[in-house]
């Protein structure tokens, strides 16, 4: 079925109640539309009500969902609602077949998570390849089991209260369903706050009290009338192994020649393309999706303004792996106006201004193909960031006592902000655990408690962060960095936009750097082949050496960087200041504070674009899904190539 799309079910204690919910989720499942448009359909059986929205790849014709399988005795046993794809489902019915004699009915992957639920258990799901969140309502134990995949490339929120427990693709579903469930829309000010610091709404949060997110890596059950319970399956180690350089680069190209190859499955009248940008990571996608499609067209977005664009870069990769190249050039006007409209589709706001451009390609991409490929995941799994050089760079202060740490630290703080040095003695005299929460640093609590009224000293990062690095103890500091990486900055952010602005563009986004098997590789990497040479991802580098260009192999990471430090002090100005002083936020932000920050960045005196940028962002979520002052226009999904 490999069908990427949007699920929503709900739970009910009895059957009258479930009967009587229906149209309401025929409602909510109006939300999602965007994420599976070429079919529709509700189903319900006693207690439980699925709604569905497919966006099909493999077995078109036949694997429609919601999907009913069972065994021989039991044909209409289990129901399934899905949304994802599994890419080792050939591999899996097969072993399923001669080891239980398994039937199917569908070529589509969809039987295949049923069938190895019922004949292997919950354990079922660490067998699964691919990206991922379902429900199984199993008729005969009256249940609900479910999970999502391992590293979080699909979403699933839920909501519990007295009509019922409900999951959904999209947040926006169960906002429809809050009266069906009782469930409150209250704002959530602890996640509020961690938003500011992070950039992002740390999972299992969300900015609504009544609506959590069901975690990366776990499954979990529900009975009709009962609570819901949460199991984690994904245990990611990141343990360095003895091998030869030689054999472990031959490792990670084949592994990753595998994954791309797997990832690359749809029927042959579904064309799949891929993102690429001036890095490593997505050129290495590209080059190696080339050997599988010859056709393969690689799309770009950039703008126009020096050193805020890949777009040379990229082209000079395109033509040297030989694929066609489109290419998206955006501007500030379109940036404001195309915003609400983004932060309406990304449920909760996310304050990474990369998103906007990778909305703008993906709504071009989405003129061309219906999948692409692309090669988020690599940084967190091979070591890709230049702060994981940081254990090196402040490795001298690991040798001062405790005491004149602290004192260096206090020290730091009597430094005057923009002081070249200032931010080095503060983080040297800091200990891993208490400097490092992932990539995005934004608010620090001095600068919080200046703009955020509801500010609570009592909630900080290590919330979020004190369990990965529980469980990191004894490792490497980059390795423990990698770690609380694929915990926050990478399920918080980077996939939270790819998948959601990928998705309200009807596109489906597949990455094959987070693929299990990947992942049991890179994990295996030594220090010294992360960080080696003065560059990142060493082992990686050398593994492609001899597939991707050369241009490429060694270029310092760039990413999707986009000129809002420049733009908001110009194109960006007036624009800014009229959502600060139309924002109904009063009541949890000091907006005169605000409104100094954004001039005091006009001035030129202090860069603060990232933390206006989230600033922004939440004001405009706020007038969408509090105020309801904002109202984008949202479009129907449109098909802009017949497949």
């Amino acid at each position: 079925m490999a069908a990427v799309c949007g699920l929503l079910g709900l739970i009910c204690a009895t059957e009258s109640e479930a009967t009587a919910a229906r149209g309401a989720v025929q409602g909510a499942l109006r939300c999602q539309r965007h994420r599976g448009p070429d079919e529709t359909d509700t189903w319900a059986d006693a207690e439980v009500v699925y709604g569905f929205n497919r966006l099909g790849f493999i077995d078109l014709e036949r694997s429609h969902q919601p999907l009913t399988w069972g065994p021989p005795e039991a044909p209409a046993r289990y129901t399934l609602n899905f949304n994802g794809e599994v890419y080792n489902y050939l591999e899996l019915r097969a072993e399923l077949t001669e080891r239980f004699g398994a039937k199917f009915n569908t070529e589509g992957d969809g039987e295949a998570v049923v069938a190895a639920y019922h004949h292997l258990g919950p354990d079922a799901v660490k067998r699964l390849r691919g990206m991922f969140a379902f429900m199984i309502w199993d008729a005969q134990e009256k249940v609900v089991f479910g999970a999502r995949d391992p590293f979080g490339i699909k979403p699933l929120f839920y909501s519990a209260g007295p009509g019922g427990v409900a999951f959904a693709s999209e947040k926006k579903s169960l906002l429809e369903l809050s009266g069906t469930l009782g469930v409150a829309e209250e704002l959530d000010k602890t996640a509020l706050q961690h938003y500011l610091v992070l950039q992002y709404v740390p999972e299992p949060e969300s900015l609504h009290t009544g609506i959590r997110r069901v975690e990366s890596g776990t499954s979990f059950r529900v009975a009709p009338g009962g609570q819901v319970e949460f199991t984690r399956y994904f245990h990611p180690q990141f343990a360095a192994r003895p091998v030869s350089p030689s054999a472990l680069y031959d490792q990670i190209a084949d592994v990753m020649r595998d994954s791309v190859a797997k990832h690359m499955i749809s029927d042959p009248d579904v064309t799949v393309g891929a993102f690429l940008s001036g890095g490593i990571d997505s050129t290495a996608t590209a080059t190696l999706a080339k050997e599988f499609n010859p056709n393969l067209i690689a799309f770009t977005s950039g703008f126009e303004r020096e050193g805020y664009s890949e777009v040379d870069v990229a082209a000079e990769t395109a033509e040297a792996i030989g694929v066609r190249h489109v290419v998206r050039m955006v501007s500030a006007a379109e940036m404001m106006e195309a915003l609400p409209l983004i932060v309406w589709y990304l449920d909760d706001p996310v304050a990474d201004p990369a998103l906007v451009p990778l909305w703008f390609i993906a709504r071009e991409a989405r003129k061309h193909v219906k999948a692409v490929l692309s090669g988020e995941g690599a940084d967190e799994l091979f070591g890709g960031y230049t702060i994981y050089n940081e254990p090196i760079s402040l490795a001298p202060f690991e040798k001062i006592p405790g005491g004149v740490r602290r004192m260096i630290g206090k020290v730091s703080t009597k430094i005057p902000e923009g002081i070249r040095g200032k931010d080095l003695l503060r983080r040297g005299a800091l200990s891993l655990e208490d400097r490092y929460y992932g990539n995005a640093r934004n608010f620090r609590d001095e600068q919080l408690r200046a703009v955020l009224r509801t500010y609570d000293p009592t909630i900080g990062f290590k919330e979020i962060t004190a369990p990965w690095y529980a469980q990191s103890q004894g490792w490497d500091p980059v390795a423990r960095m990698q770690h609380v990486d694929l915990y926050t900055w990478l399920r918080g952010d980077i996939l939270v936009k790819a998948d959601k602005v990928t998705m309200a563009n009807s596109l489906e986004l597949r990455v094959p750097f987070l693929d299990t098997e990947v992942f049991n590789v890179a994990a295996s990497i030594p220090l010294d082949q992360k960080l080696a040479g003065g560059t990142t991802k060493y082992a990686l580098r050398r593994a492609l050496a001899k597939i991707i260009p050369p241009h490429v192999l060694n270029r310092r990471k760039l990413g999707f960087p986009v000129p809002i430090r420049v733009w908001l002090r110009n194109e960006m100005y007036d624009w800014a200041q009229n959502i600060i002083t139309d924002s109904k936020t009063d009541y949890l932000l000091d907006k005169n504070a605000i409104l100094s920050l954004l001039r005091e960045h006009k001035a030129g005196a202090h860069d603060r674009s990232r933390q206006l940028w989230a600033l922004l962002v939440f004001m405009l979520w706020h007038g969408i899904f509090v105020e309801h002052s904002i109202k984008p226009a949202v479009p129907e999904p449109v098909y802009p190539v017949k497949l």
